[in-house]
């Protein structure tokens, strides 16, 4: 009996590996973690971007209000913050709608009516003037409130992809080359983002950080975020949805941030709506990731035992 276990688990893991080759399956996510956000005043309102720091193992979210960043924990526990002092005089309202980590402390913070990219220094408890910070254009479709709504690094070649909420829906891939007074930027459409049947993009995170997913074709792949369609895709470049999770019954708030872990954990994040707090929410593979790690140990052990007792 116990053999007729371990050869179901054997399949069970050989068949997920397998699909992960070409998707991770957000049909196989379920929600694991809801926590409250703190304001810090005004600070921690409307978390409407989010980012994960693999060297710091903790998240960093900004408010559309665009005053600052903060660092939280995997379970939304403050650890620090930092205030942004000043936004180019262009933008009357400091609208941070995307951020991205790049690695060593470093972010890039998109504000939606610029359609720009800041790339900055994270300090806690110290401040950055945005208005002198190194920056790239995304796109220029003239100052709306339809902009860009989030960015993502793809740590293999140091890229990114945008995403812009509509009027039109995009979604751009390209580099950033970030300069004081204005940088390169060669960020162009991957498709005609209107087919994939979306009202609205929101945020979009790149699944190369996903470690099992190397040298995989699902590493390309990107999740993007719709608040309009409360729906979180997993699509490939050419604009091909390949999972899909339903955000409709997770809350009420307006969750308009995404980003992953390595391990292929999904967090989320839901500006305040009225209530008292932003949330963040976390969703994991089910079984977790630890789970599978457990069970490739144990089969491990297993398959020696057995080799032994049949020398």
């Amino acid at each position: 009996m116990k053999r007729m276990h371990c050869l179901a688990a054997v399949l069970a893991l050989s068949g997920s590996l397998a699909h992960a080759a070409n998707s991770i399956d957000l049909s196989s996510y379920t929600v694991t973690g809801n926590y409250a956000l703190d304001r810090l005043g005004t600070l921690g309102l409307e978390a409407s971007a989010i980012t994960y720091a693999r060297d710091r193992n903790s998240l960093f979210f900004v408010g559309d209000e665009g005053e600052g960043v903060v660092e939280v924990s995997l379970t939304g526990q403050t650890l620090s913050s930092m205030r942004f002092s000043g936004w180019p005089a262009a933008t009357r309202h400091n609208d941070a709608e995307g951020l991205t980590y790049l690695g060593g402390g470093m972010l890039v913070v998109a504000e939606e009516r610029l359609q720009d990219a800041f790339l900055f220094s994270y300090v806690p408890g110290g401040s950055v003037s945005l208005a002198s910070a190194p920056w790239a254009s995304i796109s220029d479709y003239g100052y709306a409130n339809n902009g860009i709504e989030g960015i993502s690094y793809d740590p293999r070649d140091g890229s990114f992809v945008s995403v812009k909420q509509d009027s039109p829906l995009e979604v751009r891939a390209g580099t950033l080359s970030f300069a004081a007074g204005g940088g390169i930027s060669t960020m162009t459409p991957l498709f005609d983002a209107s087919a994939l049947g979306l009202s609205t993009l929101s945020d979009v995170q790149t699944l190369s950080p996903i470690d099992a997913l190397a040298g995989t074709a699902a590493a390309d792949n990107l999740l993007v975020l719709s608040l309009g369609s409360r729906m979180l895709l997993e699509i490939d470049r050419a604009g091909n949805t390949l999972s899909r999770f339903d955000l409709s019954g997770i809350t009420s708030q307006a969750i308009e941030g995404v980003t992953v872990d390595e391990l292929g954990r999904i967090y989320l994040v839901a500006e305040d709506s009225g209530t008292p707090n932003s949330r963040l929410f976390v969703l994991s593979p089910v079984p977790e990731p630890d789970t599978w790690a457990m069970m490739l140990v144990g089969l491990a052990g297993m398959g020696y035992r057995l080799r032994r007792r049949k020398a």
